[in-house]
């Protein structure tokens, strides 16, 4: 599966310099948040897969229009062709404003998904909008990580947790992919590719398909 995740700066080439056809090869599209409306409703139009995002702390402008044609995905757990998707967007609050959070409410957010984590047998890419608290983020209040980030990881061991909200520009030694606990981590800044494998299909799930085939041919395990 192939995925383009978008944060904080539109790519010129995928916009004002768009050529027909860049994006047919994208299974499916995630923003890190931070990115104008237009931006987002342009890349669903253009592209031939869903556009999933999360809020940044500057979307203040999605509540009264969001991206057309756009999955919000900002507090669930979503799952697309197999694949265990969590958004959490917002950054750590620096001041009064929205999509801004305590690491106490943080902490809040991450629990009401608890059970859907459970149900889903866990979750494969966690979407945020600021990073893990000392795993991509930065030393001033504004661009400060969430420990509770790192505590979802430890909990539910995500394959990968992608970010914004640290622009590449801020500095020559941002790391694009940082470790922490066997997730990486990236930060998606403007553009990234991330190639994967499909997602496999559960013994478990397997066992179930067969008994429903099974069964609609008058045959059972």
């Amino acid at each position: 599966m192939k995925i383009l995740a978008v944060a904080d700066e539109e790519c010129s080439a995928l916009w004002e310099h768009y050529i027909p056809g860049r994006l047919k090869d994208y299974d499916l599209i995630l923003s890190s948040g931070d990115l104008k409306a237009s931006y987002l409703s342009f890349l669903v139009t253009m592209a031939r897969c869903p556009v999933m995002y999360v809020h940044g702390n500057h979307d203040t402008n999605y509540e009264q229009k969001p991206p057309e044609g756009c999955d919000c995905i900002d507090g669930k757990l979503v799952t697309y062709k197999g694949l265990r998707i969590l958004g959490l967007g917002g950054c750590y609050r620096y001041r009064p404003g929205s999509f801004q959070f305590t690491e106490r409410q943080m902490r809040s957010r991450i629990r009401k998904l608890k059970w859907q984590i459970k149900q889903a047998g866990g979750v494969d890419i966690v979407v945020t909008h600021a990073p893990p608290l000392g795993v991509g983020d930065a030393e001033d209040a504004a661009h400060r990580g969430f420990a509770a980030f790192l505590e979802l990881i430890d909990s539910y061991h995500p394959t990968y947790l992608l970010h914004g909200h640290v622009h590449m520009r801020y500095g020559q030694n941002i790391q694009r992919e940082k470790e922490y606990n066997g997730t990486k981590v990236i930060n998606v800044c403007e553009r990234y590719t991330l190639d994967i494998p499909d997602p496999e299909i559960s013994t478990t799930k397997m066992q179930e398909f067969c008994n429903i085939f099974l069964k609609l041919t008058g045959k059972m395990y």
